[in-house]
């Protein structure tokens, strides 16, 4: 059989770091290993059943059996901006303003091939989200990382940078609240950012996955209520986190209308928009009455609690996340990421994501998921307590 090389393009990608930790925790299940997984960031609660109800009837409307409007429906971009409104105070215009995406993953995929050339800069979180390297990769740029330091919350030192770097940069990616490592950003560190974007001719593209999943009562701000950060990037949120909608596949980028209008170009050559239910399912997330998202968050701080109180006891000394349904907890001396994160796969059956994954700064940390029930959290601290490594 002939065997056809793949493009450049595709070599440059890197591996799929997911994809990797899934592969042993399979066979694990398969040997009949009962295995406790916070390794990966699916959220393990149904969707909302009136989300669903909603999504049910409307695949019963002929429109929505044809191809929807490429760049989508009027009344859901309409409801994303209300959204924006009612939530974060912003904004927008949605015929122009307001790209539909089929999660957020495509969009931060697709933004790079959007506005970057090869030999242009684009700067990455370390440790940050592994697929903005992804596209990065693909769009054959060169890449420099800001550092997130735990002695600065996990936000990048913009007086770090140098000016060289930010002379030739034309792309920024940033996340808050953070995965990995559960940071949290300020107004104060959006304006900021908003000044340096403006100063350098940089586009702020800010992945706002975990906007609505903060803890002890902060509500995490949104990059676009910063003033003139419509002017310098977009921001990108997905349903997938809050609404236990990952399988949806349904997001969208909201913000600078050149950017915008972009990534609605592109996509207008790779796709026809969303089906049809999915939007209608997806505007009746958003809008109106958000109590149950409140729950949701509530629920997660609860697991949070339980998970970090499980593990003070048996000696790990952790700090609780204040955003996202992550924690980023440092791993015990003597051991690196991989190792430790292989320990607890293989003697505790329980999986977390080892922090070089997500870049060279991950390491010495594991990322663990709220994913599961409480019962299951304090079984896992309890199953690593047994391993004797924090006494």
């Amino acid at each position: 059989m002939q065997i056809f090389e793949q493009s450049d393009a595709i070599k440059r990608l890197p591996e799929q770091f997911f994809a990797k930790l899934g592969k042993r925790v399979r066979e694990l299940i398969q040997e009949g290993h009962d295995v406790i997984n916070l390794g990966q960031g699916n959220p393990d609660l149904p969707t909302a059943d009136h989300i669903v109800k909603a999504l049910q009837e409307a695949a019963e409307k002929p429109i929505n059996h044809k191809y929807s409007p490429f760049q989508g429906f009027p009344y859901f971009k309409q409801a994303v901006a209300d959204f924006y409104k009612r939530e974060y105070d912003v904004d927008l215009n949605p015929d122009e303003e307001v790209a539909l995406m089929f999660g957020s993953k495509i969009g931060l995929f697709e933004v790079s091939q959007c506005l970057l050339n090869p030999g242009d800069t684009a700067l990455l979180p370390n440790p940050g989200y592994p697929d903005y390297l992804s596209g990065v990769a693909l769009a054959n740029v060169t890449h420099e990382f800001m550092p997130l330091l735990e002695e600065n919350g996990f936000l990048p030192d913009y007086s770090k940078i140098s000016e060289d770097v930010l002379q030739k940069a034309k792309l920024m990616f940033l996340n808050y609240p953070n995965n990995p490592t559960s940071g949290v950003a300020t107004k104060a560190f959006f304006d900021d950012t908003v000044a340096l974007a403006k100063k350098h001719d940089i586009c702020v593209v800010h992945d706002f996955a975990y906007g609505a999943i903060g803890f002890d009562g902060v509500k995490q701000p949104s990059f676009l209520a910063s003033e003139g950060a419509k002017d310098v990037g977009i921001e990108m949120y997905t349903l997938s986190k809050t609404y236990n909608m990952a399988g949806w596949r349904v997001a969208f980028a909201v913000g600078n209308p050149s950017v915008i209008k972009t990534i609605n170009l592109l996509q207008d050559h790779l796709f026809t928009s969303l089906f049809g239910a999915i939007q209608e399912a997806a505007t009746e997330a958003i809008s109106g009455d958000l109590t149950y998202v409140r729950e949701l968050v509530d629920i997660y701080e609860k697991r949070r609690n339980v998970l970090v109180d499980s593990l003070r006891k048996i000696g790990w000394e952790v700090e609780a996340p204040k955003g996202t349904f992550f924690a980023w907890f440092p791993v015990p001396n003597g051991y690196t990421s991989a190792e430790f994160a292989k320990l607890l796969l293989e003697e505790a059956h329980v999986v977390v994501a080892s922090g070089d994954g997500f870049g060279t700064l991950g390491e010495g940390y594991v990322r663990l998921g709220l994913l599961d029930s409480e019962e299951r959290l304090r079984e896992a601290a309890e199953r690593i307590g047994k391993l004797g490594l924090f006494r």
